[in-house]
């Protein structure tokens, strides 16, 4: 064990540190967080537009008429129906404000960048198909690249100077003017040769060749036990895994889920829509009480933890843990860089995710079709992120359950692992306070 910790210590963490790091990285992450929001809201729009008790949906139609869905139809609209136009607008102000450039000047030539390169309807209305969750592959790498571009030409001499006492708002404004005429220019010659050359555009060229193949991996089991795994080993070397594999986890499964909320709202089942892993699908049923479903690991200090140390770091932790907010024990018990708790903290996601996939592929449980706070306690987002299927709590108890009891031998074994080294400490003082008496002759 000694001789793989000091091996990850001198490989891994430098590389992962630097990946977690790294500025493209960042800004797709923080992009992303940024519409969070947006994400959310759309979802619980379609959630409860098409709530499945009839109850419920006569209640709302003879209160507010047949056409009630439609407010849930224009938050749909504005979230979840332009996703990539937001993505792409927040990627490319984090990217630029991080080069100290101007982040909207930036954000607003990367947009219009993007919707030269997306297909128009017949009415010369832009495609709801790109312009969703299906867009974002084109969207993020769009994003980045116009950036770049526009921090390049920005800060060289092929900028237009106003003179001093001009306002901040246009020498920012003419700054911006010669950089955005040259990137549309590139862009628009860009969509005019794929057109000429495919007959088609840049999004049905990469969606078909790229984007397609990557989210049909993403929705097997190998991949999700794949995102697991890599999160979690992170998170033991103290590297914030989610963070790290963000970009990764929102370009492949934000996609899927949003497949999953349309077929929903368009009235397909939630045990029929497409896909099983989806960000939701994670959050719900593996990352319960946070990453290593530490709300499992309080609960399993509670049943059997002696150590004053131990109960006291459960007592701490709880409230934070049922909202999926972990810190205090992970770095309180600790977990990070204990080498007893690298084993359940590393496999029992692992296991979660196996149980929850078959559970769904099975049809015990509906699959995700909303979106949820991360900060959703567990049994209300079980229910929630399933179209309101008491199934997804029963899983949600099932896993907790299950993760408890595999935490519950390692939490004993890293109770006694302590008790001995506090004896070895308590020994080697004594033997110190031996040699330093007073010898008399």
């Amino acid at each position: 064990m000694n001789a793989i910790m000091n091996w990850m210590e001198r490989y891994f963490i430098p590389i992962a540190s630097r990946i977690g790091a790294q500025r493209h990285l960042v800004a797709v992450r923080d992009g992303f967080v940024a519409i969070m929001p947006l994400i959310i809201i759309g979802s619980f729009a379609v959630l409860i537009n098409n709530f499945p008790v009839d109850a419920f949906q006569n209640f709302m139609a003879n209160l507010f008429g047949e056409g009630w869905t439609a407010l849930g139809g224009n938050i749909l609209d504005g979230s979840f129906a332009i996703l990539t136009i937001l993505v792409v607008a927040s990627i490319s102000f984090h990217l630029a404000k991080s080069y100290d450039v101007d982040g909207l000047s930036a954000s607003l030539i990367a947009v219009a960048s993007y919707i030269i390169l997306t297909p128009t309807t017949d009415d010369w209305g832009l495609s709801y198909a790109w312009t969703g969750a299906q867009g974002l592959f084109v969207g993020v790498i769009s994003a980045l690249v116009v950036t770049e571009l526009f921090r390049i030409l920005y800060q060289s001499k092929f900028t237009i100077k106003m003179p001093e006492g001009v306002p901040e708002g246009v020498v920012k404004s003419f700054r911006a003017l010669i950089p955005a005429a040259i990137i549309l220019i590139i862009i628009s010659g860009l969509q005019l040769f794929i057109a000429s050359v495919t007959d088609g555009s840049l999004h049905e060229l990469v969606f078909t060749a790229i984007q397609e193949p990557l989210q049909a991996l993403g929705n097997t089991l190998p991949a999700a036990i794949i995102i697991s795994f890599l999160n979690h080993l992170l998170w033991f070397f103290g590297l914030h895994g989610t963070n790290i594999l963000g970009p990764v986890i929102e370009s492949i499964y934000l996609p899927l889920l949003e497949v999953n909320i349309q077929q929903f709202a368009d009235g397909v089942s939630a045990h029929e829509v497409p896909y099983i892993v989806t960000k939701p699908f994670l959050d719900s049923f593996v990352f319960m009480g946070g990453s290593g479903t530490t709300l499992a690991l309080i609960a399993g200090i509670f049943l059997v933890a002696a150590s004053k140390h131990y109960r006291t770091i459960g007592k701490l932790s709880a409230p934070a843990g049922a909202f999926n907010i972990n810190e205090p024990v992970l770095f309180g018990l600790p977990i990070v860089l204990n080498p007893v708790m690298l084993i359940p903290f590393v496999t029992i996601p692992v296991i979660l995710t196996i149980t929850s996939y078959f559970a769904i592929a099975i049809g015990f449980v509906p699959k995700t079709v909303a979106m949820v706070p991360w900060t959703t306690p567990p049994i209300i987002s079980g229910y929630l992120v399933t179209g309101g299927s008491v199934t997804g709590i029963l899983l949600q108890l099932f896993n907790l359950t299950l993760a408890t009891l595999l935490y519950v031998p390692f939490i004993r074994a890293s109770e006694r692992a302590e008790e001995k080294k506090q004896k070895m400490l308590n020994s080697k003082g004594e033997d110190n306070d031996e040699h330093n008496k007073p010898q008399i002759s």
